[in-house]
């Protein structure tokens, strides 16, 4: 699923690169950068002195956007018009993707092709990242086989039988009679360069255990020249030694890999070497890891005659994480909440502090019902949450829209034969009912489980899943057992539970009844009653076992370890992007008392094989560029045949989002909307659909808390819903609130809400709805007024339901910074001891936890 506003421009326009300056930060709106380029590529061999063309082709590449990236954003790169790809490997991430045939290797490298730009900031191979040896070095290879020395295009230094590098360092091995060794060293942002000739000449980032799997890819064309990937780009935080951020200069580089152009060498043997152009048919796969035609393979993509067919794509990155800290000294004036509001506020955070007649704001994700305890203890100004919350001794609270956003159920999914992966998916409240509640028992040790003998072992076995979903493989995995989910309450799994208690199939599952192919409910679950704002671990088996790592680990339930629920939404994106399985089911250690048997975290899935399925934030799911399933909104009655005929699905759009927020209903003045789930099913809205509110105290504040409070309220809800990518705008994954249209009752209700705060006359709830009094602010001054207000520009734009889009909004409004949300559950305010307990008592639910030991959460 993408939201992205593909715009008419179809390269980078020259309206600056969004660099942070002494004066702040380049505000981009709704230009995302979206890029297009086509490019003529050959291949050409020297024959008697003449040059014959060997093949030519026109590629365009296209990549969705450019502009304002973030550390592990996944842009979507597609082209067409290369040469088809024979020999498709398992795997196309790092060396995994050299054995294969004309593929198209595209590589995130610091510089700029720009013409004038000095040779420093050019981008060149030396500044492209690659993860391992065997995509830099050759090392010793026979004279008769080193097929880059007879690059027509190279210069006589690169065709020397020592090239790239000056000396070759001891641990590279030394020159050898009869042999050639090309380097392709790396060059870091802070010019240190590494010969990346073996494990310990390489950068930090490459080692074999880094945090990060390899991004670069040699992709696959298919048979009529087409190809799409999503490419994740590292910023600074992720690889230091690339250096990529908002100060310098960065480049996608794709490069359809034509095969080396050949010289006519004196050398039958290298002449034939050079000149060979593929043993695979296209379109056909390589998974055995066959040996390829190396002069057409993406092993020499640094070679001259494929370098100089690239594309380079230029890329800005947003400001760093502490952009805030760094140019702003003042204290922080710290928001706490919701998790929903991350991507928002990470754009959001510096049109305040960047700004004098402001503040600095600073948005803490905590829980929802925490977040609203501290304001109402005035330890905190205001808590982001998603519905009413009732604490004794509560004082009159008003709750501004300040976000319409909500979750998504997010996967990673491979089709068969490793035919890429699934980009749609369709999932219902029983098959999140039986994920939830354990009822995949995973493998043979969950099948000794009670109940559970005869249930499919994991989601993609399940009968119902495949009739959803045709086509996806169906052995059972463990980690497909299982739905990525949260340790923490949290109105978004109030949300989720709500939505699997109020359909009738799913209902009836949780109370007992078998599905249509006689599967069952968890024992431990049957009749749990929801909603609830956290999901708990009510499994309690732990199975026979034999081995004897399992043995001394066998005290943790076998169920809940493959759960392995989260602390943050963000650590489930995490795991997505790398297929990374947060189950803590693999065996270490040797038994002995220096190294005893530990249980751990699954190993990452391999391409090809990838199955994980997780909860995540519509915001989050857009910015990192995740796959997002549609959710069932027909409501079928348990008791009928099962067909797949007549049931709707619905995935997260700004449509879709709209259709929900149009049932939405007032409860009173300045207090939370009724979104109601059958009425969301019944407009085909998305379920998944949430509003964020900013809810604050209406008496008690001192002036100028309060004012600071109206202001936010006033800003984010007018200047703070632009869509774009810049800073101080929304982000995809929002759907804007504007003063017309669908959201038009959200945004009179948040302007209210400002009013009373700011007013602090003690405003109880009641009254006739959320349109409420108060007129439009000044985001600034926090004045009545109407500047700042975004307006729809036309009648067709007023609902995004109606007219399938996005809502337009004012472009003459201006905007300032952003900066990385900030995940602390403290951040710079520092809480008394006691309220700290106080807050471990409220929040604290009978449920069984994970073992601190066994998790790797934190």
């Amino acid at each position: 699923m993408r939201w992205r506003k593909v715009l008419a421009t179809v390269a980078v326009a020259a309206v600056g690169t969004g660099l942070l300056t002494s004066a702040g930060v380049q505000a981009q709106g709704d230009d995302v950068g979206a890029f297009r380029q086509t490019k003529t590529v050959e291949r050409t061999f020297t024959e008697n002195g003449d040059e014959v063309r060997v093949d030519r082709r026109d590629v365009t590449v296209q990549v969705d956007h450019t502009r304002n990236l973030r550390g592990r954003e996944r842009v979507h790169v597609t082209w067409d018009g290369a040469r088809p790809s024979g020999g498709r490997s398992t795997s196309p991430f790092g060396e995994n993707g050299m054995d294969q045939e004309y593929p198209v290797v595209v590589l995130q490298c610091r510089g700029r092709d720009d013409a004038g730009l000095p040779a420093a900031q050019r981008v060149r191979p030396e500044t492209c990242w690659t993860s391992t040896v065997q995509q830099r070095s050759q090392l010793q290879v026979p004279d008769a086989a080193a097929i880059w020395r007879s690059d027509r295009y190279a210069d006589d230094t690169a065709r020397s039988a020592l090239s790239g590098v000056r000396t070759l360092p001891a641990s590279c091995g030394g020159a050898a009679p009869g042999t050639s060794t090309h380097v392709t060293p790396f060059v870091s942002a802070k010019g240190q360069t590494f010969a990346s000739c073996s494990s310990d000449t390489l950068p930090p980032e490459a080692a074999v255990d880094a945090s990060f799997p390899p991004a670069e890819q040699a992709a696959f064309t298919t048979v009529d020249g087409k190809g799409d990937i999503q490419f994740e780009v590292r910023s600074s935080i992720e690889n230091e030694s690339l250096g990529c951020n908002d100060t310098t200069a960065c480049s996608i580089v794709v490069i359809p890999v034509m095969g080396i152009s050949c010289l006519q060498s004196d050398s039958r043997q290298l002449n034939a070497a050079c000149r060979k152009q593929g043993r695979f048919e296209p379109g056909s796969s390589n998974f055995d890891g066959q040996g390829v035609d190396e002069s057409v393979s993406p092993r020499y993509w640094w070679t001259e005659s494929n370098w100089r067919n690239r594309i380079s794509v230029p890329i800005t990155f947003g400001p760093a994480p502490n952009v805030c800290s760094v140019l702003d000294d003042r204290p922080p004036v710290g928001f706490y909440g919701s998790e929903l509001m991350s991507q928002a506020t990470v754009q959001w955070a510096p049109a305040y502090c960047l700004r004098k007649d402001r503040f600095r704001f600073q948005h803490n994700v905590l829980p929802d019902l925490a977040s609203f305890q501290l304001m109402q203890q005035d330890e905190i100004p205001g808590a982001f949450v998603s519905s009413r919350k009732t604490v004794e001794g509560e004082a009159p609270t008003a709750y501004a829209p300040t976000a319409v956003t909500g979750f998504a159920i997010s996967y990673v999914i491979d089709e068969p034969k490793n035919a890429g992966e699934r980009r749609t998916l369709n999932l219902n409240a029983r098959l999140l009912a039986k994920l939830l509640t354990q009822s995949y028992p995973g493998s043979s040790l969950g099948r000794q489980h009670p109940g559970l003998e005869d249930n499919p072992g994991s989601l993609n076995a399940d009968p119902e899943f495949q009739a959803l979903n045709p086509g996806l493989s169906t052995g059972e995995q463990e980690a497909a057992a299982v739905l990525v989910s949260l340790s923490e309450s949290s109105d978004v799994i109030k949300a989720i539970s709500t939505y699997i208690d109020d359909d009738p199939e799913a209902h009836a599952f949780v109370e007992g009844r078998p599905d249509p192919w006689g599967m069952r409910i968890n024992p431990a679950y049957k009749g749990i009653r929801l909603p609830v704002d956290e999901w708990p671990l009510l499994d309690t088996f732990t199975p026979a076992v034999q081995q004897e790592c399992l043995k001394q680990n066998n005290d943790t339930p076998y169920l809940t370890r493959l759960a392995a629920p989260v602390t943050s939404f963000v650590k489930i994106a995490d795991a997505l992007l790398d297929a990374w399985p947060y189950s803590q089911t693999k065996c270490s250690g040797l038994g002995t008392d220096q190294f005893p048997y530990v249980l751990g975290r699954a190993d990452r899935q391999g391409v090809g094989a990838r199955f994980l399925v997780g909860v995540t934030t519509l915001g989050d799911a857009e910015r990192y560029g995740l796959h997002t399933a549609a959710l069932q909104t027909s409501a079928v009655s348990p008791r009928a045949p099962f067909t797949v005929r007549g049931r709707q699905f619905v995935a997260p759009t700004d449509a879709t989002l709209a259709k929900a927020i149009s049932t939405a209903r007032p409860t009173g003045r300045t207090q939370p909307f009724a979104l109601e789930d059958g009425a969301v099913r019944q407009a085909n809205g998305y379920p998944g659909t949430l509003v964020v509110y900013t809810a604050a105290k209406t008496s008690g504040l001192d002036r100028s808390t309060a004012r600071t409070v109206a202001s936010f309220i006033r800003t984010a809800t007018t200047e703070g819903q632009r869509r774009g990518s810049g800073n101080g705008f929304l982000p995809d994954g929002y759907l804007p609130i504007t003063r017309t249209g669908t959201t038009a009752a959200l945004f009179a209700s948040a302007q209210q809400a400002a009013q009373d705060v700011e007013a602090q006359t003690g405003t109880t709830p009641g009254g006739s709805g959320g349109a409420g009094g108060g007129g439009a602010t000044d985001p600034a001054s926090g004045a009545p007024g109407t500047d700042g207000v975004p307006s729809d520009a036309a009648a067709a734009g007023d609902d995004p339901a109606a007219a399938g889009g996005k809502q337009p909004v004012d472009a003459e409004l201006k905007s300032l910074g952003s900066t990385q949300g900030v995940h602390s559950a403290l951040g710079a305010w520092f809480l008394p001891a006691l309220i700290l307990l106080l807050l471990g008592c409220a929040i604290a639910g009978p449920v069984i936890r994970l073992r601190a030991a066994g998790k790797e959460d934190s």
